[in-house]
């Protein structure tokens, strides 16, 4: 097939606006959405200044959404100095795995020459996840105690760098998919908490004191054309899953997902839209000074939490405990 936009052979079909396009109209497509978002969102403040730049933290795994998105805002920043990136690697003690894509991450930083920051939960917890999914102390699914631990040492570092604004890579599906488990779960709550971590614009939050806001650039571009997009730019990307995966829930939702694009093109995006006024209205209604819970100290490590001890060292506690 012909591209939409030209006379060059389509590399990709978008079935959900019907659109073909060729190699360099797709590119261009995918950047234009990241940026749209950066812009939508409200990312960069009106007040920052070369002198006094606008610091980002990126959660650099080595995966394709990572590693698209790490590579799309070197590109669109590297010439402006009012946003200074700092890439975040966090290994996590899989044997093979994340060795794998750590040197994927190295090897784009190197390119791009982007400062890169490497934290482990060797160093940082005294456990390693390979240990953590053997023992499984709380019969949870080993991602039930990376996802805790993850959030923690990015929160963390990004404290530490100073950062304005942490960036993760959750493209369309991902962030689709937990629309649908917050909904289906009931949880009115944790809808207006996605809005006011990463959904909404930064001027529309109820953000939290001591949390360092949240973004998602990438989150309007589906996976295969996140995966499509690191292939045709041939960028370093580690594509093996995590041999730890296995998130149930989440899975099934996946497929339910999977299925529901196939057979109604666009479901993706009107789910989000949808998703997202309904999460601004539920923060408007649980996310105020009010009514929102108040948050303190972890007594053991003084993270933020509205418990007497964070989530992170309670799981800590029971593996330590085996």
């Amino acid at each position: 097939m012909d591209c939409t936009k030209c006379d060059r052979d389509a590399v990709m079909h978008a079935a959900y606006s019907g659109a073909h396009l060729c190699e360099p109209h797709f590119l261009e497509s995918v950047e234009r959405r990241v940026r749209r978002r950066v812009r939508e969102d409200d990312m960069l403040p009106a007040d920052a200044t070369p002198e006094d730049p606008d610091t980002w933290v990126v959660g650099l795994s080595g995966g394709k959404d990572s590693v698209v998105l790490t590579d799309i805002l070197h590109d669109t920043f590297e010439e402006d100095p009012r946003v200074e990136l700092v890439a975040l690697t966090i290994h996590e003690g899989i044997e093979g795995y994340r060795d794998e894509s750590l040197d994927a991450c190295e090897e784009l930083v190197a390119e791009h020459g982007i400062r890169h920051e490497v934290a482990t939960y060797r160093e940082e917890f005294d456990v390693e996840m390979d240990d953590v999914a053997e023992e499984d102390p709380l019969d949870m699914a080993p991602c039930a105690y990376c996802g805790v631990f993850r959030r923690d040492v990015l929160a963390r570092y990004a404290d530490e760098y100073d950062a304005d604004k942490l960036l993760t890579g959750h493209n369309l599906d991902d962030e689709a998919e937990t629309a649908l488990m917050n909904v289906f779960e009931g949880n009115v709550e944790q809808v207006a908490k996605h809005f006011d971590a990463s959904l909404g614009p930064f001027g529309e939050r109820n953000e939290k004191d001591g949390m360092i806001p949240r973004a998602k650039p990438l989150r309007d571009v589906p996976e295969k054309e996140v995966a499509l997009y690191a292939q045709l730019r041939d960028l370093p990307v580690h594509m093996e899953e995590c041999p730890h995966a296995s998130e149930a829930f989440r899975g099934e939702i996946q497929d339910l997902l999977l299925e529901l694009e196939e057979n109604h093109p666009g479901t993706r995006h009107s789910i989000m839209a949808g998703y997202e006024e309904l999460a601004s209205l539920a923060a408007d209604e649980y996310g105020g000074d009010e009514d929102s819970e108040a948050v303190g100290e972890c007594e053991a490590c003084g993270a933020p939490t509205t418990q007497d001890r964070c989530r992170k060292c309670g799981l800590l506690d029971a593996v330590e405990s085996v």
